[in-house]
């Protein structure tokens, strides 16, 4: 099979989905563009700032893709690039911008509040305490695995760390030239993206690094990233957030546009099978494992919260939800194709080099090494090209870390807001403190430095996140005596596929806890306080959701 008819296939499929699919959504929404949307009606200069639609995007995008889909669907590669395709294509177009589309629409309708909002007023109160104790609980895993990969891109390829601090420094002068100088957006974009440029080079010229010792240089990074998250957090989003996402955008848009002629032009054929089977060794069975997998590739949860914490709270008009909530994820998707495509042109000696049996995985260097390879046929360095693709994920997951602390500050905030405040209460949600009881949790798993032991949960949480805000919506809906089939099957399948994803995960760790005091059996990741740490999520989770479920549907019958 030849890789440039996948990734044009992909292109009509999400083409297509976004014309007739996200059209029919938009009608069925009745978007108006003369409804004020909150960031006009509760403007604060700090949440509440509206912003063009082309910025928005990219804060939205750049938020909501990260590392997931590139690490998700190089890692279900073993099971064949046919099942991990068809999911992408459809999982993007019926579930997962469906799913963000929704999300960004009805939190807009209800004051840019969380889904969390959205549940409190169809189903209660408790099930709005629980979901947020749900999304809290998943974002301190995105905040955990996220810090992991951020360190070790950045110790792995030390000219990223340099250009992302300077990239950094170039995204406040942004903010601040737009929105206090008054420069045109369209000069500052020119000399942004000129000086984005820049500071890639300026990090191949000067690699930063911090030690020689591997451990010694994780930790340090792992300090500097959760420092960088904290003030990320709490600083007004023209500042920092809205520049920095914005032109990370193009950085986006600028892989994504080169791997994509770099596949036409080199057109790589497809080394590894089409299917290897139900069952893969270390991987488990294709039905749920592949779903939770590939994550972020197809529908992700953590959408959800960006689309109704930071999106919902800068969208100008109305008619921009369905260009950033439902385009958005199938440029994602498209991203989650050209990874898939990278992970299967690998002959599977070379594949198993970053999947060593036993070993710790690199999906990232997997990305980094295949993209560098196909935009060097355009003639572009290798050595350049697979830093510049390094720098970008990095740039990917730095975005998705630090919109994922201040979303957990937000639901921090929002659980113990109540009408009859007391001292406590204004201390727990004050902005500072609200960040640094989201920030240390996080911080403390991410010191494991184990993501491998980490991702399999965030994947199940995050999947389940993703089934309880179709819920919400699907509830919504049927309050406004709406139809709401096109929510009601999607969430029907990711309950299935995420209940069985944590039955899975949940008894596997039972049995190396079992080992450990049975026979001594040391676990071989975390160790055997983080692996209870980690079943105590799993347990939790289920629980939360199950109540949730059943809550929902007593709400539905007394209405």
């Amino acid at each position: 099979m030849s890789s440039s008819i996948i990734i044009i296939f992909a292109v009509v499929v999400f083409t297509a989905g976004y014309i007739f699919y996200g059209g029919y959504l938009a009608r069925k929404f009745k978007l108006d563009k003369l409804r004020e949307t909150p960031a006009h009606t509760m403007q604060d200069n700090i949440d509440y700032v509206p912003a063009r639609w082309p910025v928005l995007f990219g804060h939205h995008f750049a938020s909501i893709a990260g590392a997931a889909p590139i690490i998700g669907p190089v890692t279900a590669a073993v099971f064949g690039w046919v099942p991990v395709l068809l999911w992408i294509l459809i999982g993007s177009v019926f579930l997962g911008a469906v799913h963000d589309f929704t999300s960004l629409v009805a939190s807009v309708r209800h004051k840019s509040k969380s889904i969390g909002k959205v549940i409190e007023e169809y189903i209660g109160h408790t099930g709005k305490q629980l979901f947020l104790i749900f999304a809290w609980s998943t974002l301190i895993l995105v905040i955990a695995a996220f810090v992991i990969l951020v360190a070790k891109t950045f110790i792995a390829t030390p000219e990223v760390a340099t250009s992302s601090g300077l990239f950094l420094v170039l995204a406040i002068a942004f903010g601040f030239g737009v929105y206090r100088a008054n420069v045109h957006l369209g000069i500052a974009t020119l000399i942004g993206v000129a000086l984005l440029i820049f500071c890639i080079w300026m990090g191949l010229a000067f690699p930063a690094t911090l030690s020689s010792n591997g451990q010694t240089a994780q930790q340090g990074w792992t300090w500097i990233i959760l420092a960088y998250i904290f003030v990320a957090s709490v600083t007004p989003v023209w500042i920092l957030l809205q520049p920095r996402d914005y032109l990370n955008s193009f950085m986006l848009y600028m892989i994504l546009i080169a791997a994509f002629a770099g596949i036409l032009v080199k057109n790589p054929a497809v080394h590894m099978p089409a299917f290897t089977g139900f069952v893969r060794p270390g991987m488990g069975s294709m039905f749920p494992i592949l779903f939770v997998t590939v994550a972020c590739g197809a529908i992700s949860g953590f959408h959800s919260l960006v689309a109704s914490g930071t999106t919902a709270k800068q969208l100008d008009k109305e008619p921009d939800a369905r260009k950033i909530g439902y385009g958005a994820m199938l440029v994602e998707g498209l991203l989650a194709v050209i990874a898939l495509i990278a992970a299967v042109t690998l002959l599977p000696a070379q594949y198993k080099e970053f999947f060593p049996v036993g070993g710790k995985a690199n999906p990232i260097g997997l990305f980094a090494t295949s993209v560098g390879g196909f935009m060097s046929a355009l003639g572009i360095p290798q050595k350049a090209a697979i830093t510049f693709a390094a720098m970008a994920i990095s740039a990917f997951a730095l975005t998705s870390l630090d919109t994922a602390t201040r979303l957990g500050r937000f639901i921090f905030q929002e659980f113990f807001k109540s009408d009859h405040d007391s001292k406590a209460r204004s201390v727990l949600t004050n902005r500072f403190v609200a960040t640094f009881f989201t920030v240390i949790p996080g911080g403390l798993l991410a010191l494991t430095g184990q993501y491998q032991a980490i991702w399999p949960i965030f994947g199940s949480a995050n999947q389940l996140l993703a089934a309880l805000a179709l819920l919400a919506g699907s509830v919504w809906l049927a309050k406004l005596k709406e139809k709401n089939t096109f929510l009601v099957i999607p969430m029907l399948f990711m309950f299935a596929v995420t209940l069985s994803a944590l039955v899975v995960l949940i008894v596997s760790k039972v049995k190396i806890i079992f080992r450990f005091f049975s026979m001594g059996e040391h676990p071989a990741q975390m160790g055997i306080m983080g692996t209870a740490f980690l079943l105590f999520i799993a347990v939790l989770l289920f629980i939360v959701a199950i109540i949730l479920v059943v809550q929902a549907a007593k709400s539905l019958k007394r209405s």
